[in-house]
């Protein structure tokens, strides 16, 4: 072949017929007008025309694309435009399109090269590589398709059955299955797709892993395509895992590790054409976030600009010999990870889909014949994140204590592997040791039943797995008298490295024989230990005192829908326990230092409509401090990064559960501070000196949903009406 070098490799890649068939459209025409530059129009109808014949003969043909029409015979010239542009882009090195003249032709360089013999020797080129294209099997298989097919219809099929769907199992099985026999995919390398575990997750994936660093999508370096949320793009991304480093860290030091990872691989690899920056913009939530900081260098693919399947697979191979670089090298400097066996265990899923796993465990719930309201799963899960004690209030027999085993239970959490511990609370408990333990008469410590839970979630095999304790009808006996020293405890809450740890939880005197001291002497409340108390409100039960109420989040459960019935669709068989880590519930700030740069516009925010509410609540002395504001803004922020729900429903649910609860009284002045809560809570204006007589036009309206804060202005028209008719309101009157 006496082609000029620049012609001699330009079908090495080749996932379609597109450049082959361009080419000899452009040679076509070329010839039968005897000219360099031709008209794009003319070679853009031969394009069209030459897949048109082939499908009219019944030859093989690549596929249409679905989001134009179904076959070729129903592509208009004007619909072209798309598709003939792949093939142009991927040739740019030896072809030109001239804009203002609407012509086409090879370059400059290639014409001053150019005679007859060039002319026919890249034709017969053409056609021996387009022939020997569709001779190939299984060459209809197209990586652009498979990606703009995912873009197309996820959102949609979010709204169907998650079990066997077509478009799970192709990213599951038909993708990681075709891109793994790619001849630059070496047998190291292990191709993963997920669309999620039970249900869709909103950020699906299709990852690379080299097997010497990383097996799992949680912790080390791979490469993976990840789908934004709105399906609009697709980033082809050099990535670390997010979840292991933030489980070991903590998020404030694991995301100083993730960035000083990224400079520094950034620094070792050439990563030519690839973006190095942190505009990866995946989910409205925070997911967002935790991907510019992991995420080395990456491609952005459009989805009305997907590249043709030669420059997908270019840049692919491009990411792989980069990643291979720095596989070897690591490998060189012997930075081989711990063993990845004892991760068996762990979620291959892609880190941070929290909201993805909530529905699971939603699903889970129902599966077992329980439902529960709008949201009250998220609510219970930001609840526990920003704090470890949450308490469950409400009339008895709405599923209180169910919801804490189903909801442990869904997470791999049970009595049987001691992950789940139901202590019931008696009348008769007065101070700490019917909950912690006691000295006996000959001196030997007899521990109660939270210090055996603690000693088990301390061990350091445990230290990955979530405990939880529900204290059942926590208020029979009074809660600051055995539970003082446990609310004590946690607010020593501090980073020791990667974990959070408190003071210890007994006296020296209590533990005097060595044994004792060896197994106890060190039980502190560890950050992998869930509090969760269910209560009652009626004659036989004790109140809360601030103290106890300023260190929870109170879920109430008064308003019970009858007509909810049991989940009766077929059991999805991903919908079973699964096992998770720690970090998928664990605080990650304790402070708010920790947080206040990263979120300084929500903290703000937040913190002025509560500083409007501790303007209202300061006349009644039900005011907040810093604790309180802390715990909001952490709620807040959680929900914020994870997508949950609207700003206004989250605030909602703090102002519920975090305020509310510290208003009783029979007073004018508690009547006015309700009103001007009920005005924060509508979001309408209206005279509070009119209502101060007769409230009843707020409190008795039926429908709360149009409101500002709907459960927040519920729960003060109850308190109101029956400050009205009883003279005397609480919130924890049922």
């Amino acid at each position: 072949m006496t082609l000029p070098t620049e012609l001699q490799n330009i079908f090495k890649h080749k996932q379609k017929s597109y450049k082959m068939v361009l080419v000899l459209a452009l040679l076509e025409e070329m010839k039968e007008l005897g000219q360099e530059k031709v008209l794009f129009s003319k070679v853009r109808e031969r394009f069209l025309g030459a897949l048109q014949e082939r499908e009219r003969n019944g030859q093989r043909v690549d596929a249409s694309p679905s989001s134009v029409a179904s076959n070729w015979s129903d592509i208009t010239i004007n619909q072209i435009h798309t598709i003939i542009d792949n093939p142009i882009n991927a040739l740019s090195s030896i072809i030109e399109r001239d804009i203002e003249d609407q012509t086409i032709g090879f370059k400059p360089t290639l014409l001053s090269q150019w005679s007859e013999k060039v002319h026919v020797e890249l034709q017969q080129y053409a056609e021996r590589e387009l022939a020997a294209y569709y001779q190939e099997p299984n060459r209809t298989w197209s990586l652009r398709e498979e990606l703009q097919h995912v873009m197309d219809g996820y959102l949609q099929a979010k709204t169907e059955q998650f079990k066997s769907h077509q478009l799970g199992n192709m990213v599951r099985r038909t993708i990681p299955n075709e891109i793994s026999g790619f001849s630059f995919i070496h047998d190291q390398l292990k191709v993963q797709g997920s669309v999620g575990q039970g249900n869709w997750a909103t950020v699906p994936w299709i990852a690379i892993m080299d097997n010497r660093v990383t097996t799992s999508t949680q912790r080390g370096e791979y490469i993976v395509y990840l789908f934004s949320e709105d399906m609009s793009s697709v980033y082809l991304t050099f990535n670390q895992g997010v979840t292991e480093p933030k489980n070991e860290r903590g998020k404030p030091e694991a995301y100083k590790y993730l960035q000083h990872k990224v400079d520094e691989v950034r620094d070792s690899l050439p990563l030519t054409g690839m973006n190095k920056d942190d505009h990866i913009h995946l989910a409205t939530g925070g997911l967002g976030y935790d991907y510019q900081v992991s995420t080395v260098a990456y491609y952005r693919y459009d989805r009305d600009q997907l590249p043709d399947d030669e420059q997908l697979m270019a840049d692919l191979q491009n990411v792989v010999d980069n990643y291979k670089q720095y596989v070897e090298g690591q490998m060189n400097q012997e930075h081989i990870p711990h063993d990845e066996t004892e991760h068996n265990q762990e979620d291959m899923e892609a880190p941070l889909v929290v909201a993805d796993e909530l529905q699971r465990i939603q699903t889970y719930i129902r599966q077992k014949g329980f439902s529960y309201p709008e949201h009250l799963i998220e609510n219970f899960y930001l609840s526990l994140k920003t704090k470890p004690f949450v308490i469950l209030a409400g009339v008895s027999g709405t599923g209180k204590t169910k919801l804490v085993k189903l909801f442990a239970e869904a997470l791999g959490a049970i009595a049987s592997n001691q992950q789940f511990t139901l202590i019931p609370v008696r009348p008769d408990w007065s101070d700490p040791s019917d909950l912690l333990g006691y000295k006996d008469l000959s001196g030997a410590f007899r521990p109660g039943p939270l210090a055996l839970v603690l000693e088990e979630a301390l061990k350091p095999e445990n230290r990955r797995k979530p405990y939880f304790v529900c204290l059942d009808e926590m208020n029979l006996a009074r809660v600051e008298h055995y539970f003082s020293d446990v609310l004590s405890v946690l607010e020593t809450q501090e980073w020791r490295g990667s974990r959070i740890v408190t003071t210890r939880l007994l006296q020296p005197e209590m533990l005097s024989q060595e044994e004792d001291r060896a197994r106890f002497g060190d039980l502190h409340i560890p950050d992998n230990v869930y509090l969760i108390g269910t209560v009652n409100m009626d004659e036989t039960t004790h109140p809360f005192s601030k103290k106890v109420l300023d260190r929870a989040n109170t879920i109430e459960f008064n308003y019970i829908a009858l007509d909810q019935y049991p989940f009766l669709e077929e059991e999805d068989e991903g919908l079973s326990m699964y096992p998770v880590s720690n970090g998928f519930l664990r605080s990650e700030y304790l402070q708010l230092v920790d947080v206040y740069h990263e979120q300084r516009e929500l903290v703000e925010k937040v913190t002025e409509k509560l500083v409007r509410i501790n303007q209202i609540l300061e006349p009644i002395h039900a005011h907040i401090g810093f604790r309180i504001r802390d715990a909001v803004c952490f709620y807040m922020i959680y929900n914020e990064q994870f997508g949950l729900m609207s700003e206004d429903e989250a605030f909602d649910h703090q102002l519920l559960q975090k305020l509310l609860p510290r208003i009783q009284g029979s007073s004018i002045s508690i009547k006015r501070a309700l009103l001007l809560l009920m005005k924060e809570a509508l979001g309408t204006n209206f005279s509070i000196d009119e209502h101060m007589e007769d409230a009843s036009p707020l409190y008795l309206r039926q429908d709360w949903s149009e409101t500002r804060y709907p459960r927040s202005a519920r729960k003060l028209g109850f308190m109101l009406g029956r400050l009205e008719e009883d003279g005397f309101t609480s919130y924890w009157l049922s």
